[in-house]
């Protein structure tokens, strides 16, 4: 489907434009080795315990992500986001007046929370001037848990807002709220914010973010349409796409 003009710009843009005005992540086995040289050849048994090799977190991680969502208003499709529309592509790239907002800005910045040990973003477009990124991140025991207890203390004690910075942009939040995620069967826990960014008004965008055992998923919803046309906007979540998404999980 082809999309609506105003949504073609990237993200990075439109925080760009927030900028002007708000100041501004071998097996080995031993070797069965003989002591008499003149057996050097290996026995099958010799042979048969060489470990397999593991799985690859992104691969695994990969066969998790929807490629299409239905939906009553146009169909989503599930793309990887165009190189350069990311404000920062590494939580290393984002720097905050407080540290302790930090987890808000990655979940912000479709950025993964915490230490995972694999990550992979999706944009989910259906042709309005909304975009939802899916930032779908596993962890090795404990990690999950505690990116998701960063998060909720980000959100708690950031509520008057921080300051992100890159080497592309800079984004003053003015304010960050939590809200109430949406029932998830399987998730073990969620957590829901709505931050704004004074810009001819307010852009308000939105996150959710659930817990899946050592999984987390977490959905960055912002309109890029209030940005452009200069006008107040309230980005929300959508329901399809995290209904859907959720059920590779649950």
């Amino acid at each position: 489907m082809k999309r609506a003009a105003p949504a073609a710009l990237s993200l990075v843009s439109v925080l760009s434009l927030a900028t002007l005005t708000a100041c501004g992540g071998a097996g080995g086995g031993s070797d069965a080795k003989t002591t008499d040289q003149a057996k050097a050849t290996p026995t099958p048994s010799a042979t048969a315990s060489v470990a397999k090799p593991a799985a690859d977190p992104a691969k695994e991680l990969a066969k998790l992500l929807v490629t299409k969502v239905k939906s009553d208003d146009n169909d989503y499709t599930v793309t990887e986001p165009a190189a350069g529309d990311a404000m920062a592509t590494s939580q290393e790239q984002l720097t905050l007046d407080n540290k302790v907002c930090a987890p808000m800005a990655y979940a912000t910045n479709y950025l993964p929370l915490g230490d995972p040990d694999a990550s992979l973003v999706r944009l989910a477009d259906n042709g309005r001037t909304v975009y939802t990124y899916i930032t779908l991140a596993s962890y090795s025991a404990g990690k999950a848990e505690a990116a998701m207890k960063g998060l909720a203390e980000a959100a708690s004690a950031c509520t008057a807002g921080y300051t992100a910075k890159s080497a592309k942009a800079s984004t003053t939040y003015s304010s960050v709220k939590k809200e109430t995620a949406p029932a998830a069967t399987g998730a073990d826990e969620s957590i829901a914010t709505v931050s704004t960014v004074p810009y001819k008004g307010t852009q308000t965008m939105r996150t959710q973010t659930f817990r899946f055992g050592d999984t987390i998923v977490n959905y960055f919803s912002i309109d890029s349409g209030g940005f452009i046309n200069g006008r107040s906007a309230q980005a929300t979540v959508p329901a399809d796409v995290v209904k859907a998404q959720n059920a590779k999980l649950g």
